[in-house]
Order: C-alpha cells, then structure tokens, then sequence
C-alpha cells in the first residue's frame, strides 16, 4: 500500500517544499533523514533579518551546513557570523527541526533552526556568499525573489512566540 501523501507547509519556485516543523526537541533529533544545516532567525525588534543569496539569487535566512565535529548550534552562530557579521545578544534559543522535501529527488533532508536577538545590529558588509541584508517584519508582503521555505519558517516562529505570550520577537 503506498504512503499517504504529505501536504506541505510550504513549496517554493523549485519545487523544494517544508513537510513538517518539528518544535522544542534538540536533545531528540529526527533520526529518518539527514541534518545537514542549520538556519538562524535573528530578531531585531519585529523584524527578521534576511540575506541575499548571491548563487541561489533570493532571501533567505542566515545559514548554511555543519561542518564535520560541529554541532547545529555551532554552526548556526558561525554562519550568521560569516554571512552577516552578526552576533547575537543572548544565546540562541532552539526553536525546531524543518523537514524538507527536495526537488527534483524527492531526497528528504532537515535543518535545524535558532532563534536569537540583536539591539544593535553591525554594519553590514558584502562578503562571498551574500550581496545585501534587509530586516524584514514578517506580518508583511514577502520581499521579491525570496525563498518562500525560510519565510515561512520565520513566519512560523513569529506566530508561535506571539502564541507564548511574547509580543515582541526580540527584546530589542
């Protein structure tokens, strides 16, 4: 008998669509597929900070893969460094596992995601991987050429914090 079909969260213009969010379980990771990398969603008062991916042309959040002996969170702090020179003003808090089907495969993957906050965010400056930066407030339009499977993830954690009681994002 097949499997039922999963409807997802999200699809974006490729194809790749996120099948399940799975919240508040760092210590138990997913274990049916691998967990190649890790994404940041940084507060700064009720936006999020996005980046402009030079190779993949669209907004994303801050991220990219753990490196061998790097654990996600390490390498979530890392990336949103080397992407954006930003560091975040308290440790990152975990808020879940994203579960991605990738196209044209169907190759199921999943990346863990942080939340943090910044007061005073640094200037940005261009490096290899990203060409520009914008704060975002996800109650908003999606900004041209975004990558719908990391918005929605931002969306996802805006409503849920906002459900915790936490009206702002972000201290900031």
């Amino acid at each position: 008998m097949p499997e039922p079909r999963i409807e997802p969260l999200a699809v974006d213009g490729n194809g790749n669509a996120l099948i399940a969010f799975i919240p508040d379980a760092e210590n138990a990771p997913p274990d049916d597929a691998p967990l190649p990398l890790s994404l940041v969603a940084l507060w700064h008062h009720d936006s999020v900070l996005l980046v402009f991916d030079r190779r993949r042309q669209r907004w994303e959040l801050p991220g990219g893969v753990i490196e061998p002996g790097e654990s996600p969170r390490q390498a979530a702090s890392r990336e949103l460094l080397e992407e954006t020179g930003q560091k975040a003003d308290d440790p990152s808090q975990f808020a879940g596992y994203a579960k991605f089907m990738l196209h044209p495969d169907e190759r199921v993957e999943y990346g863990a995601l942080f939340i943090g906050s910044v007061t005073h965010p640094e200037p940005f400056r261009e490096n290899e991987e990203v060409s520009a930066f914008r704060w975002w407030d996800p109650r908003g339009p999606l900004p041209g050429g975004s990558e719908s499977l990391d918005l929605h993830l931002a969306r996802l954690v805006m409503r849920s914090r906002h459900r915790d009681g936490q009206a702002n994002p972000c201290p900031g």
